[in-house]
């Protein structure tokens, strides 16, 4: 059999799009084991001597050694890298959990305004995340707050310290709360297109076996809709890594995550430019590996009723 030669163009342009996507990667992979000297000076060939002095001082708080060059440990990378990986995986296990559930009601089941929640999940979800920030903001400093002068409140504070009332704006679970309701909707509206493709006569025979509701759920529908739960989860991962605004505001000193870190740091002290490249390059693995576990899963449910011929 002759196959036709593809047009050289078609390489070209091939490769250019491969240099686009991988070569700030890889421009700042190398600059991240550059001192500020060479990397402002021009010289940003790859004949230098590298140093792992920019994620030493990136990653000083959680070292077992105290870095030579480094007098005061001002980059705190380690805990808010522990911040966001709490965050990021809490939010997307939560919401594929009621995600799922919620497109299999919609989907499966009959009642009155089905069609009315379908269509107003999508439309939250345009709702750009800064018109909410003011009214969270309000809400998780005010209105859901636990008294210091109630039992429950004065117990937290004499146990975990702080001072004044228990509110949501500062801790893991009011930021978590927010981007699960952030992006609930998105995970219902791209899981109802999985789930309407299982057909019902699996489901109906699973019951005539003696399934439950559960057990047909949770057995036949969820492996079935693999491929969608890895690429929702991927989706709600990144958002809620990168997220930046949110978090900004309802986070505190205990509880920012890294790209508050990275913003902060740039604008209130004289960090170097290879730190920044460092600190890049360690926030960017997470979400790469992330979606390579979660791509496999794509893979494995798309061919896992191949047969083969």
């Amino acid at each position: 059999m002759q196959y036709e030669r593809q047009n050289p163009a078609f390489y070209a342009l091939l490769a250019a799009l491969i240099f686009m996507s991988v070569g700030p990667i890889l421009l700042m992979f190398v600059n991240s084991f550059k001192l500020d000297v060479d990397i402002i000076g021009g010289r940003t060939g790859l004949l230098f001597l590298p140093t792992i002095r920019n994620y030493e001082t990136a990653l000083c708080d959680v070292l077992w050694y105290e870095p030579d060059h480094l007098d005061f440990c001002s980059l705190k990378f380690g805990g808010a890298f522990i911040n966001s990986l709490i965050i990021a995986l809490a939010s997307t296990v939560i919401t594929l959990v009621i995600g799922c559930m919620a497109a299999y009601a919609l989907v499966r089941f009959r009642f009155m305004g089905r069609d009315t929640i379908s269509l107003s999940t999508l439309m939250v979800r345009m709702v750009p995340p800064a018109v909410l920030l003011v009214p969270v903001f309000g809400l998780w400093n005010n209105e859901f707050c636990i008294d210091k002068a109630t039992m429950v409140g004065g117990w937290i504070r004499d146990t975990f310290g702080g001072r004044g009332d228990v509110c949501l704006a500062g801790t893991h679970s009011g930021i978590i709360l927010v981007y699960v309701a952030m992006n609930l909707p998105f995970v219902i509206w791209i899981l109802q297109s999985f789930i309407v493709q299982v057909p019902r006569s699996l489901e109906e025979a699973a019951r005539v076996d003696g399934a439950g509701p559960f057990q047909v759920f949770f057995k036949i529908v969820l492996p079935l809709i693999k491929p969608g739960l890895a690429a929702a989860a991927i989706f709600t991962f990144r958002i809620a890594w990168n997220e930046y605004l949110l978090a900004s505001a309802l986070s505190d000193r205990n509880t920012k995550t890294v790209p508050i870190l990275i913003v902060n740091n740039m604008s209130e002290f004289n960090v170097e430019w290879g730190v920044i490249m460092a600190t890049g390059m360690l926030l960017a693995i997470p979400p790469i590996i992330f979606t390579l576990f979660a791509s496999r899963q794509i893979i494995t449910g798309m061919t896992a009723g191949a047969v083969k011929g």
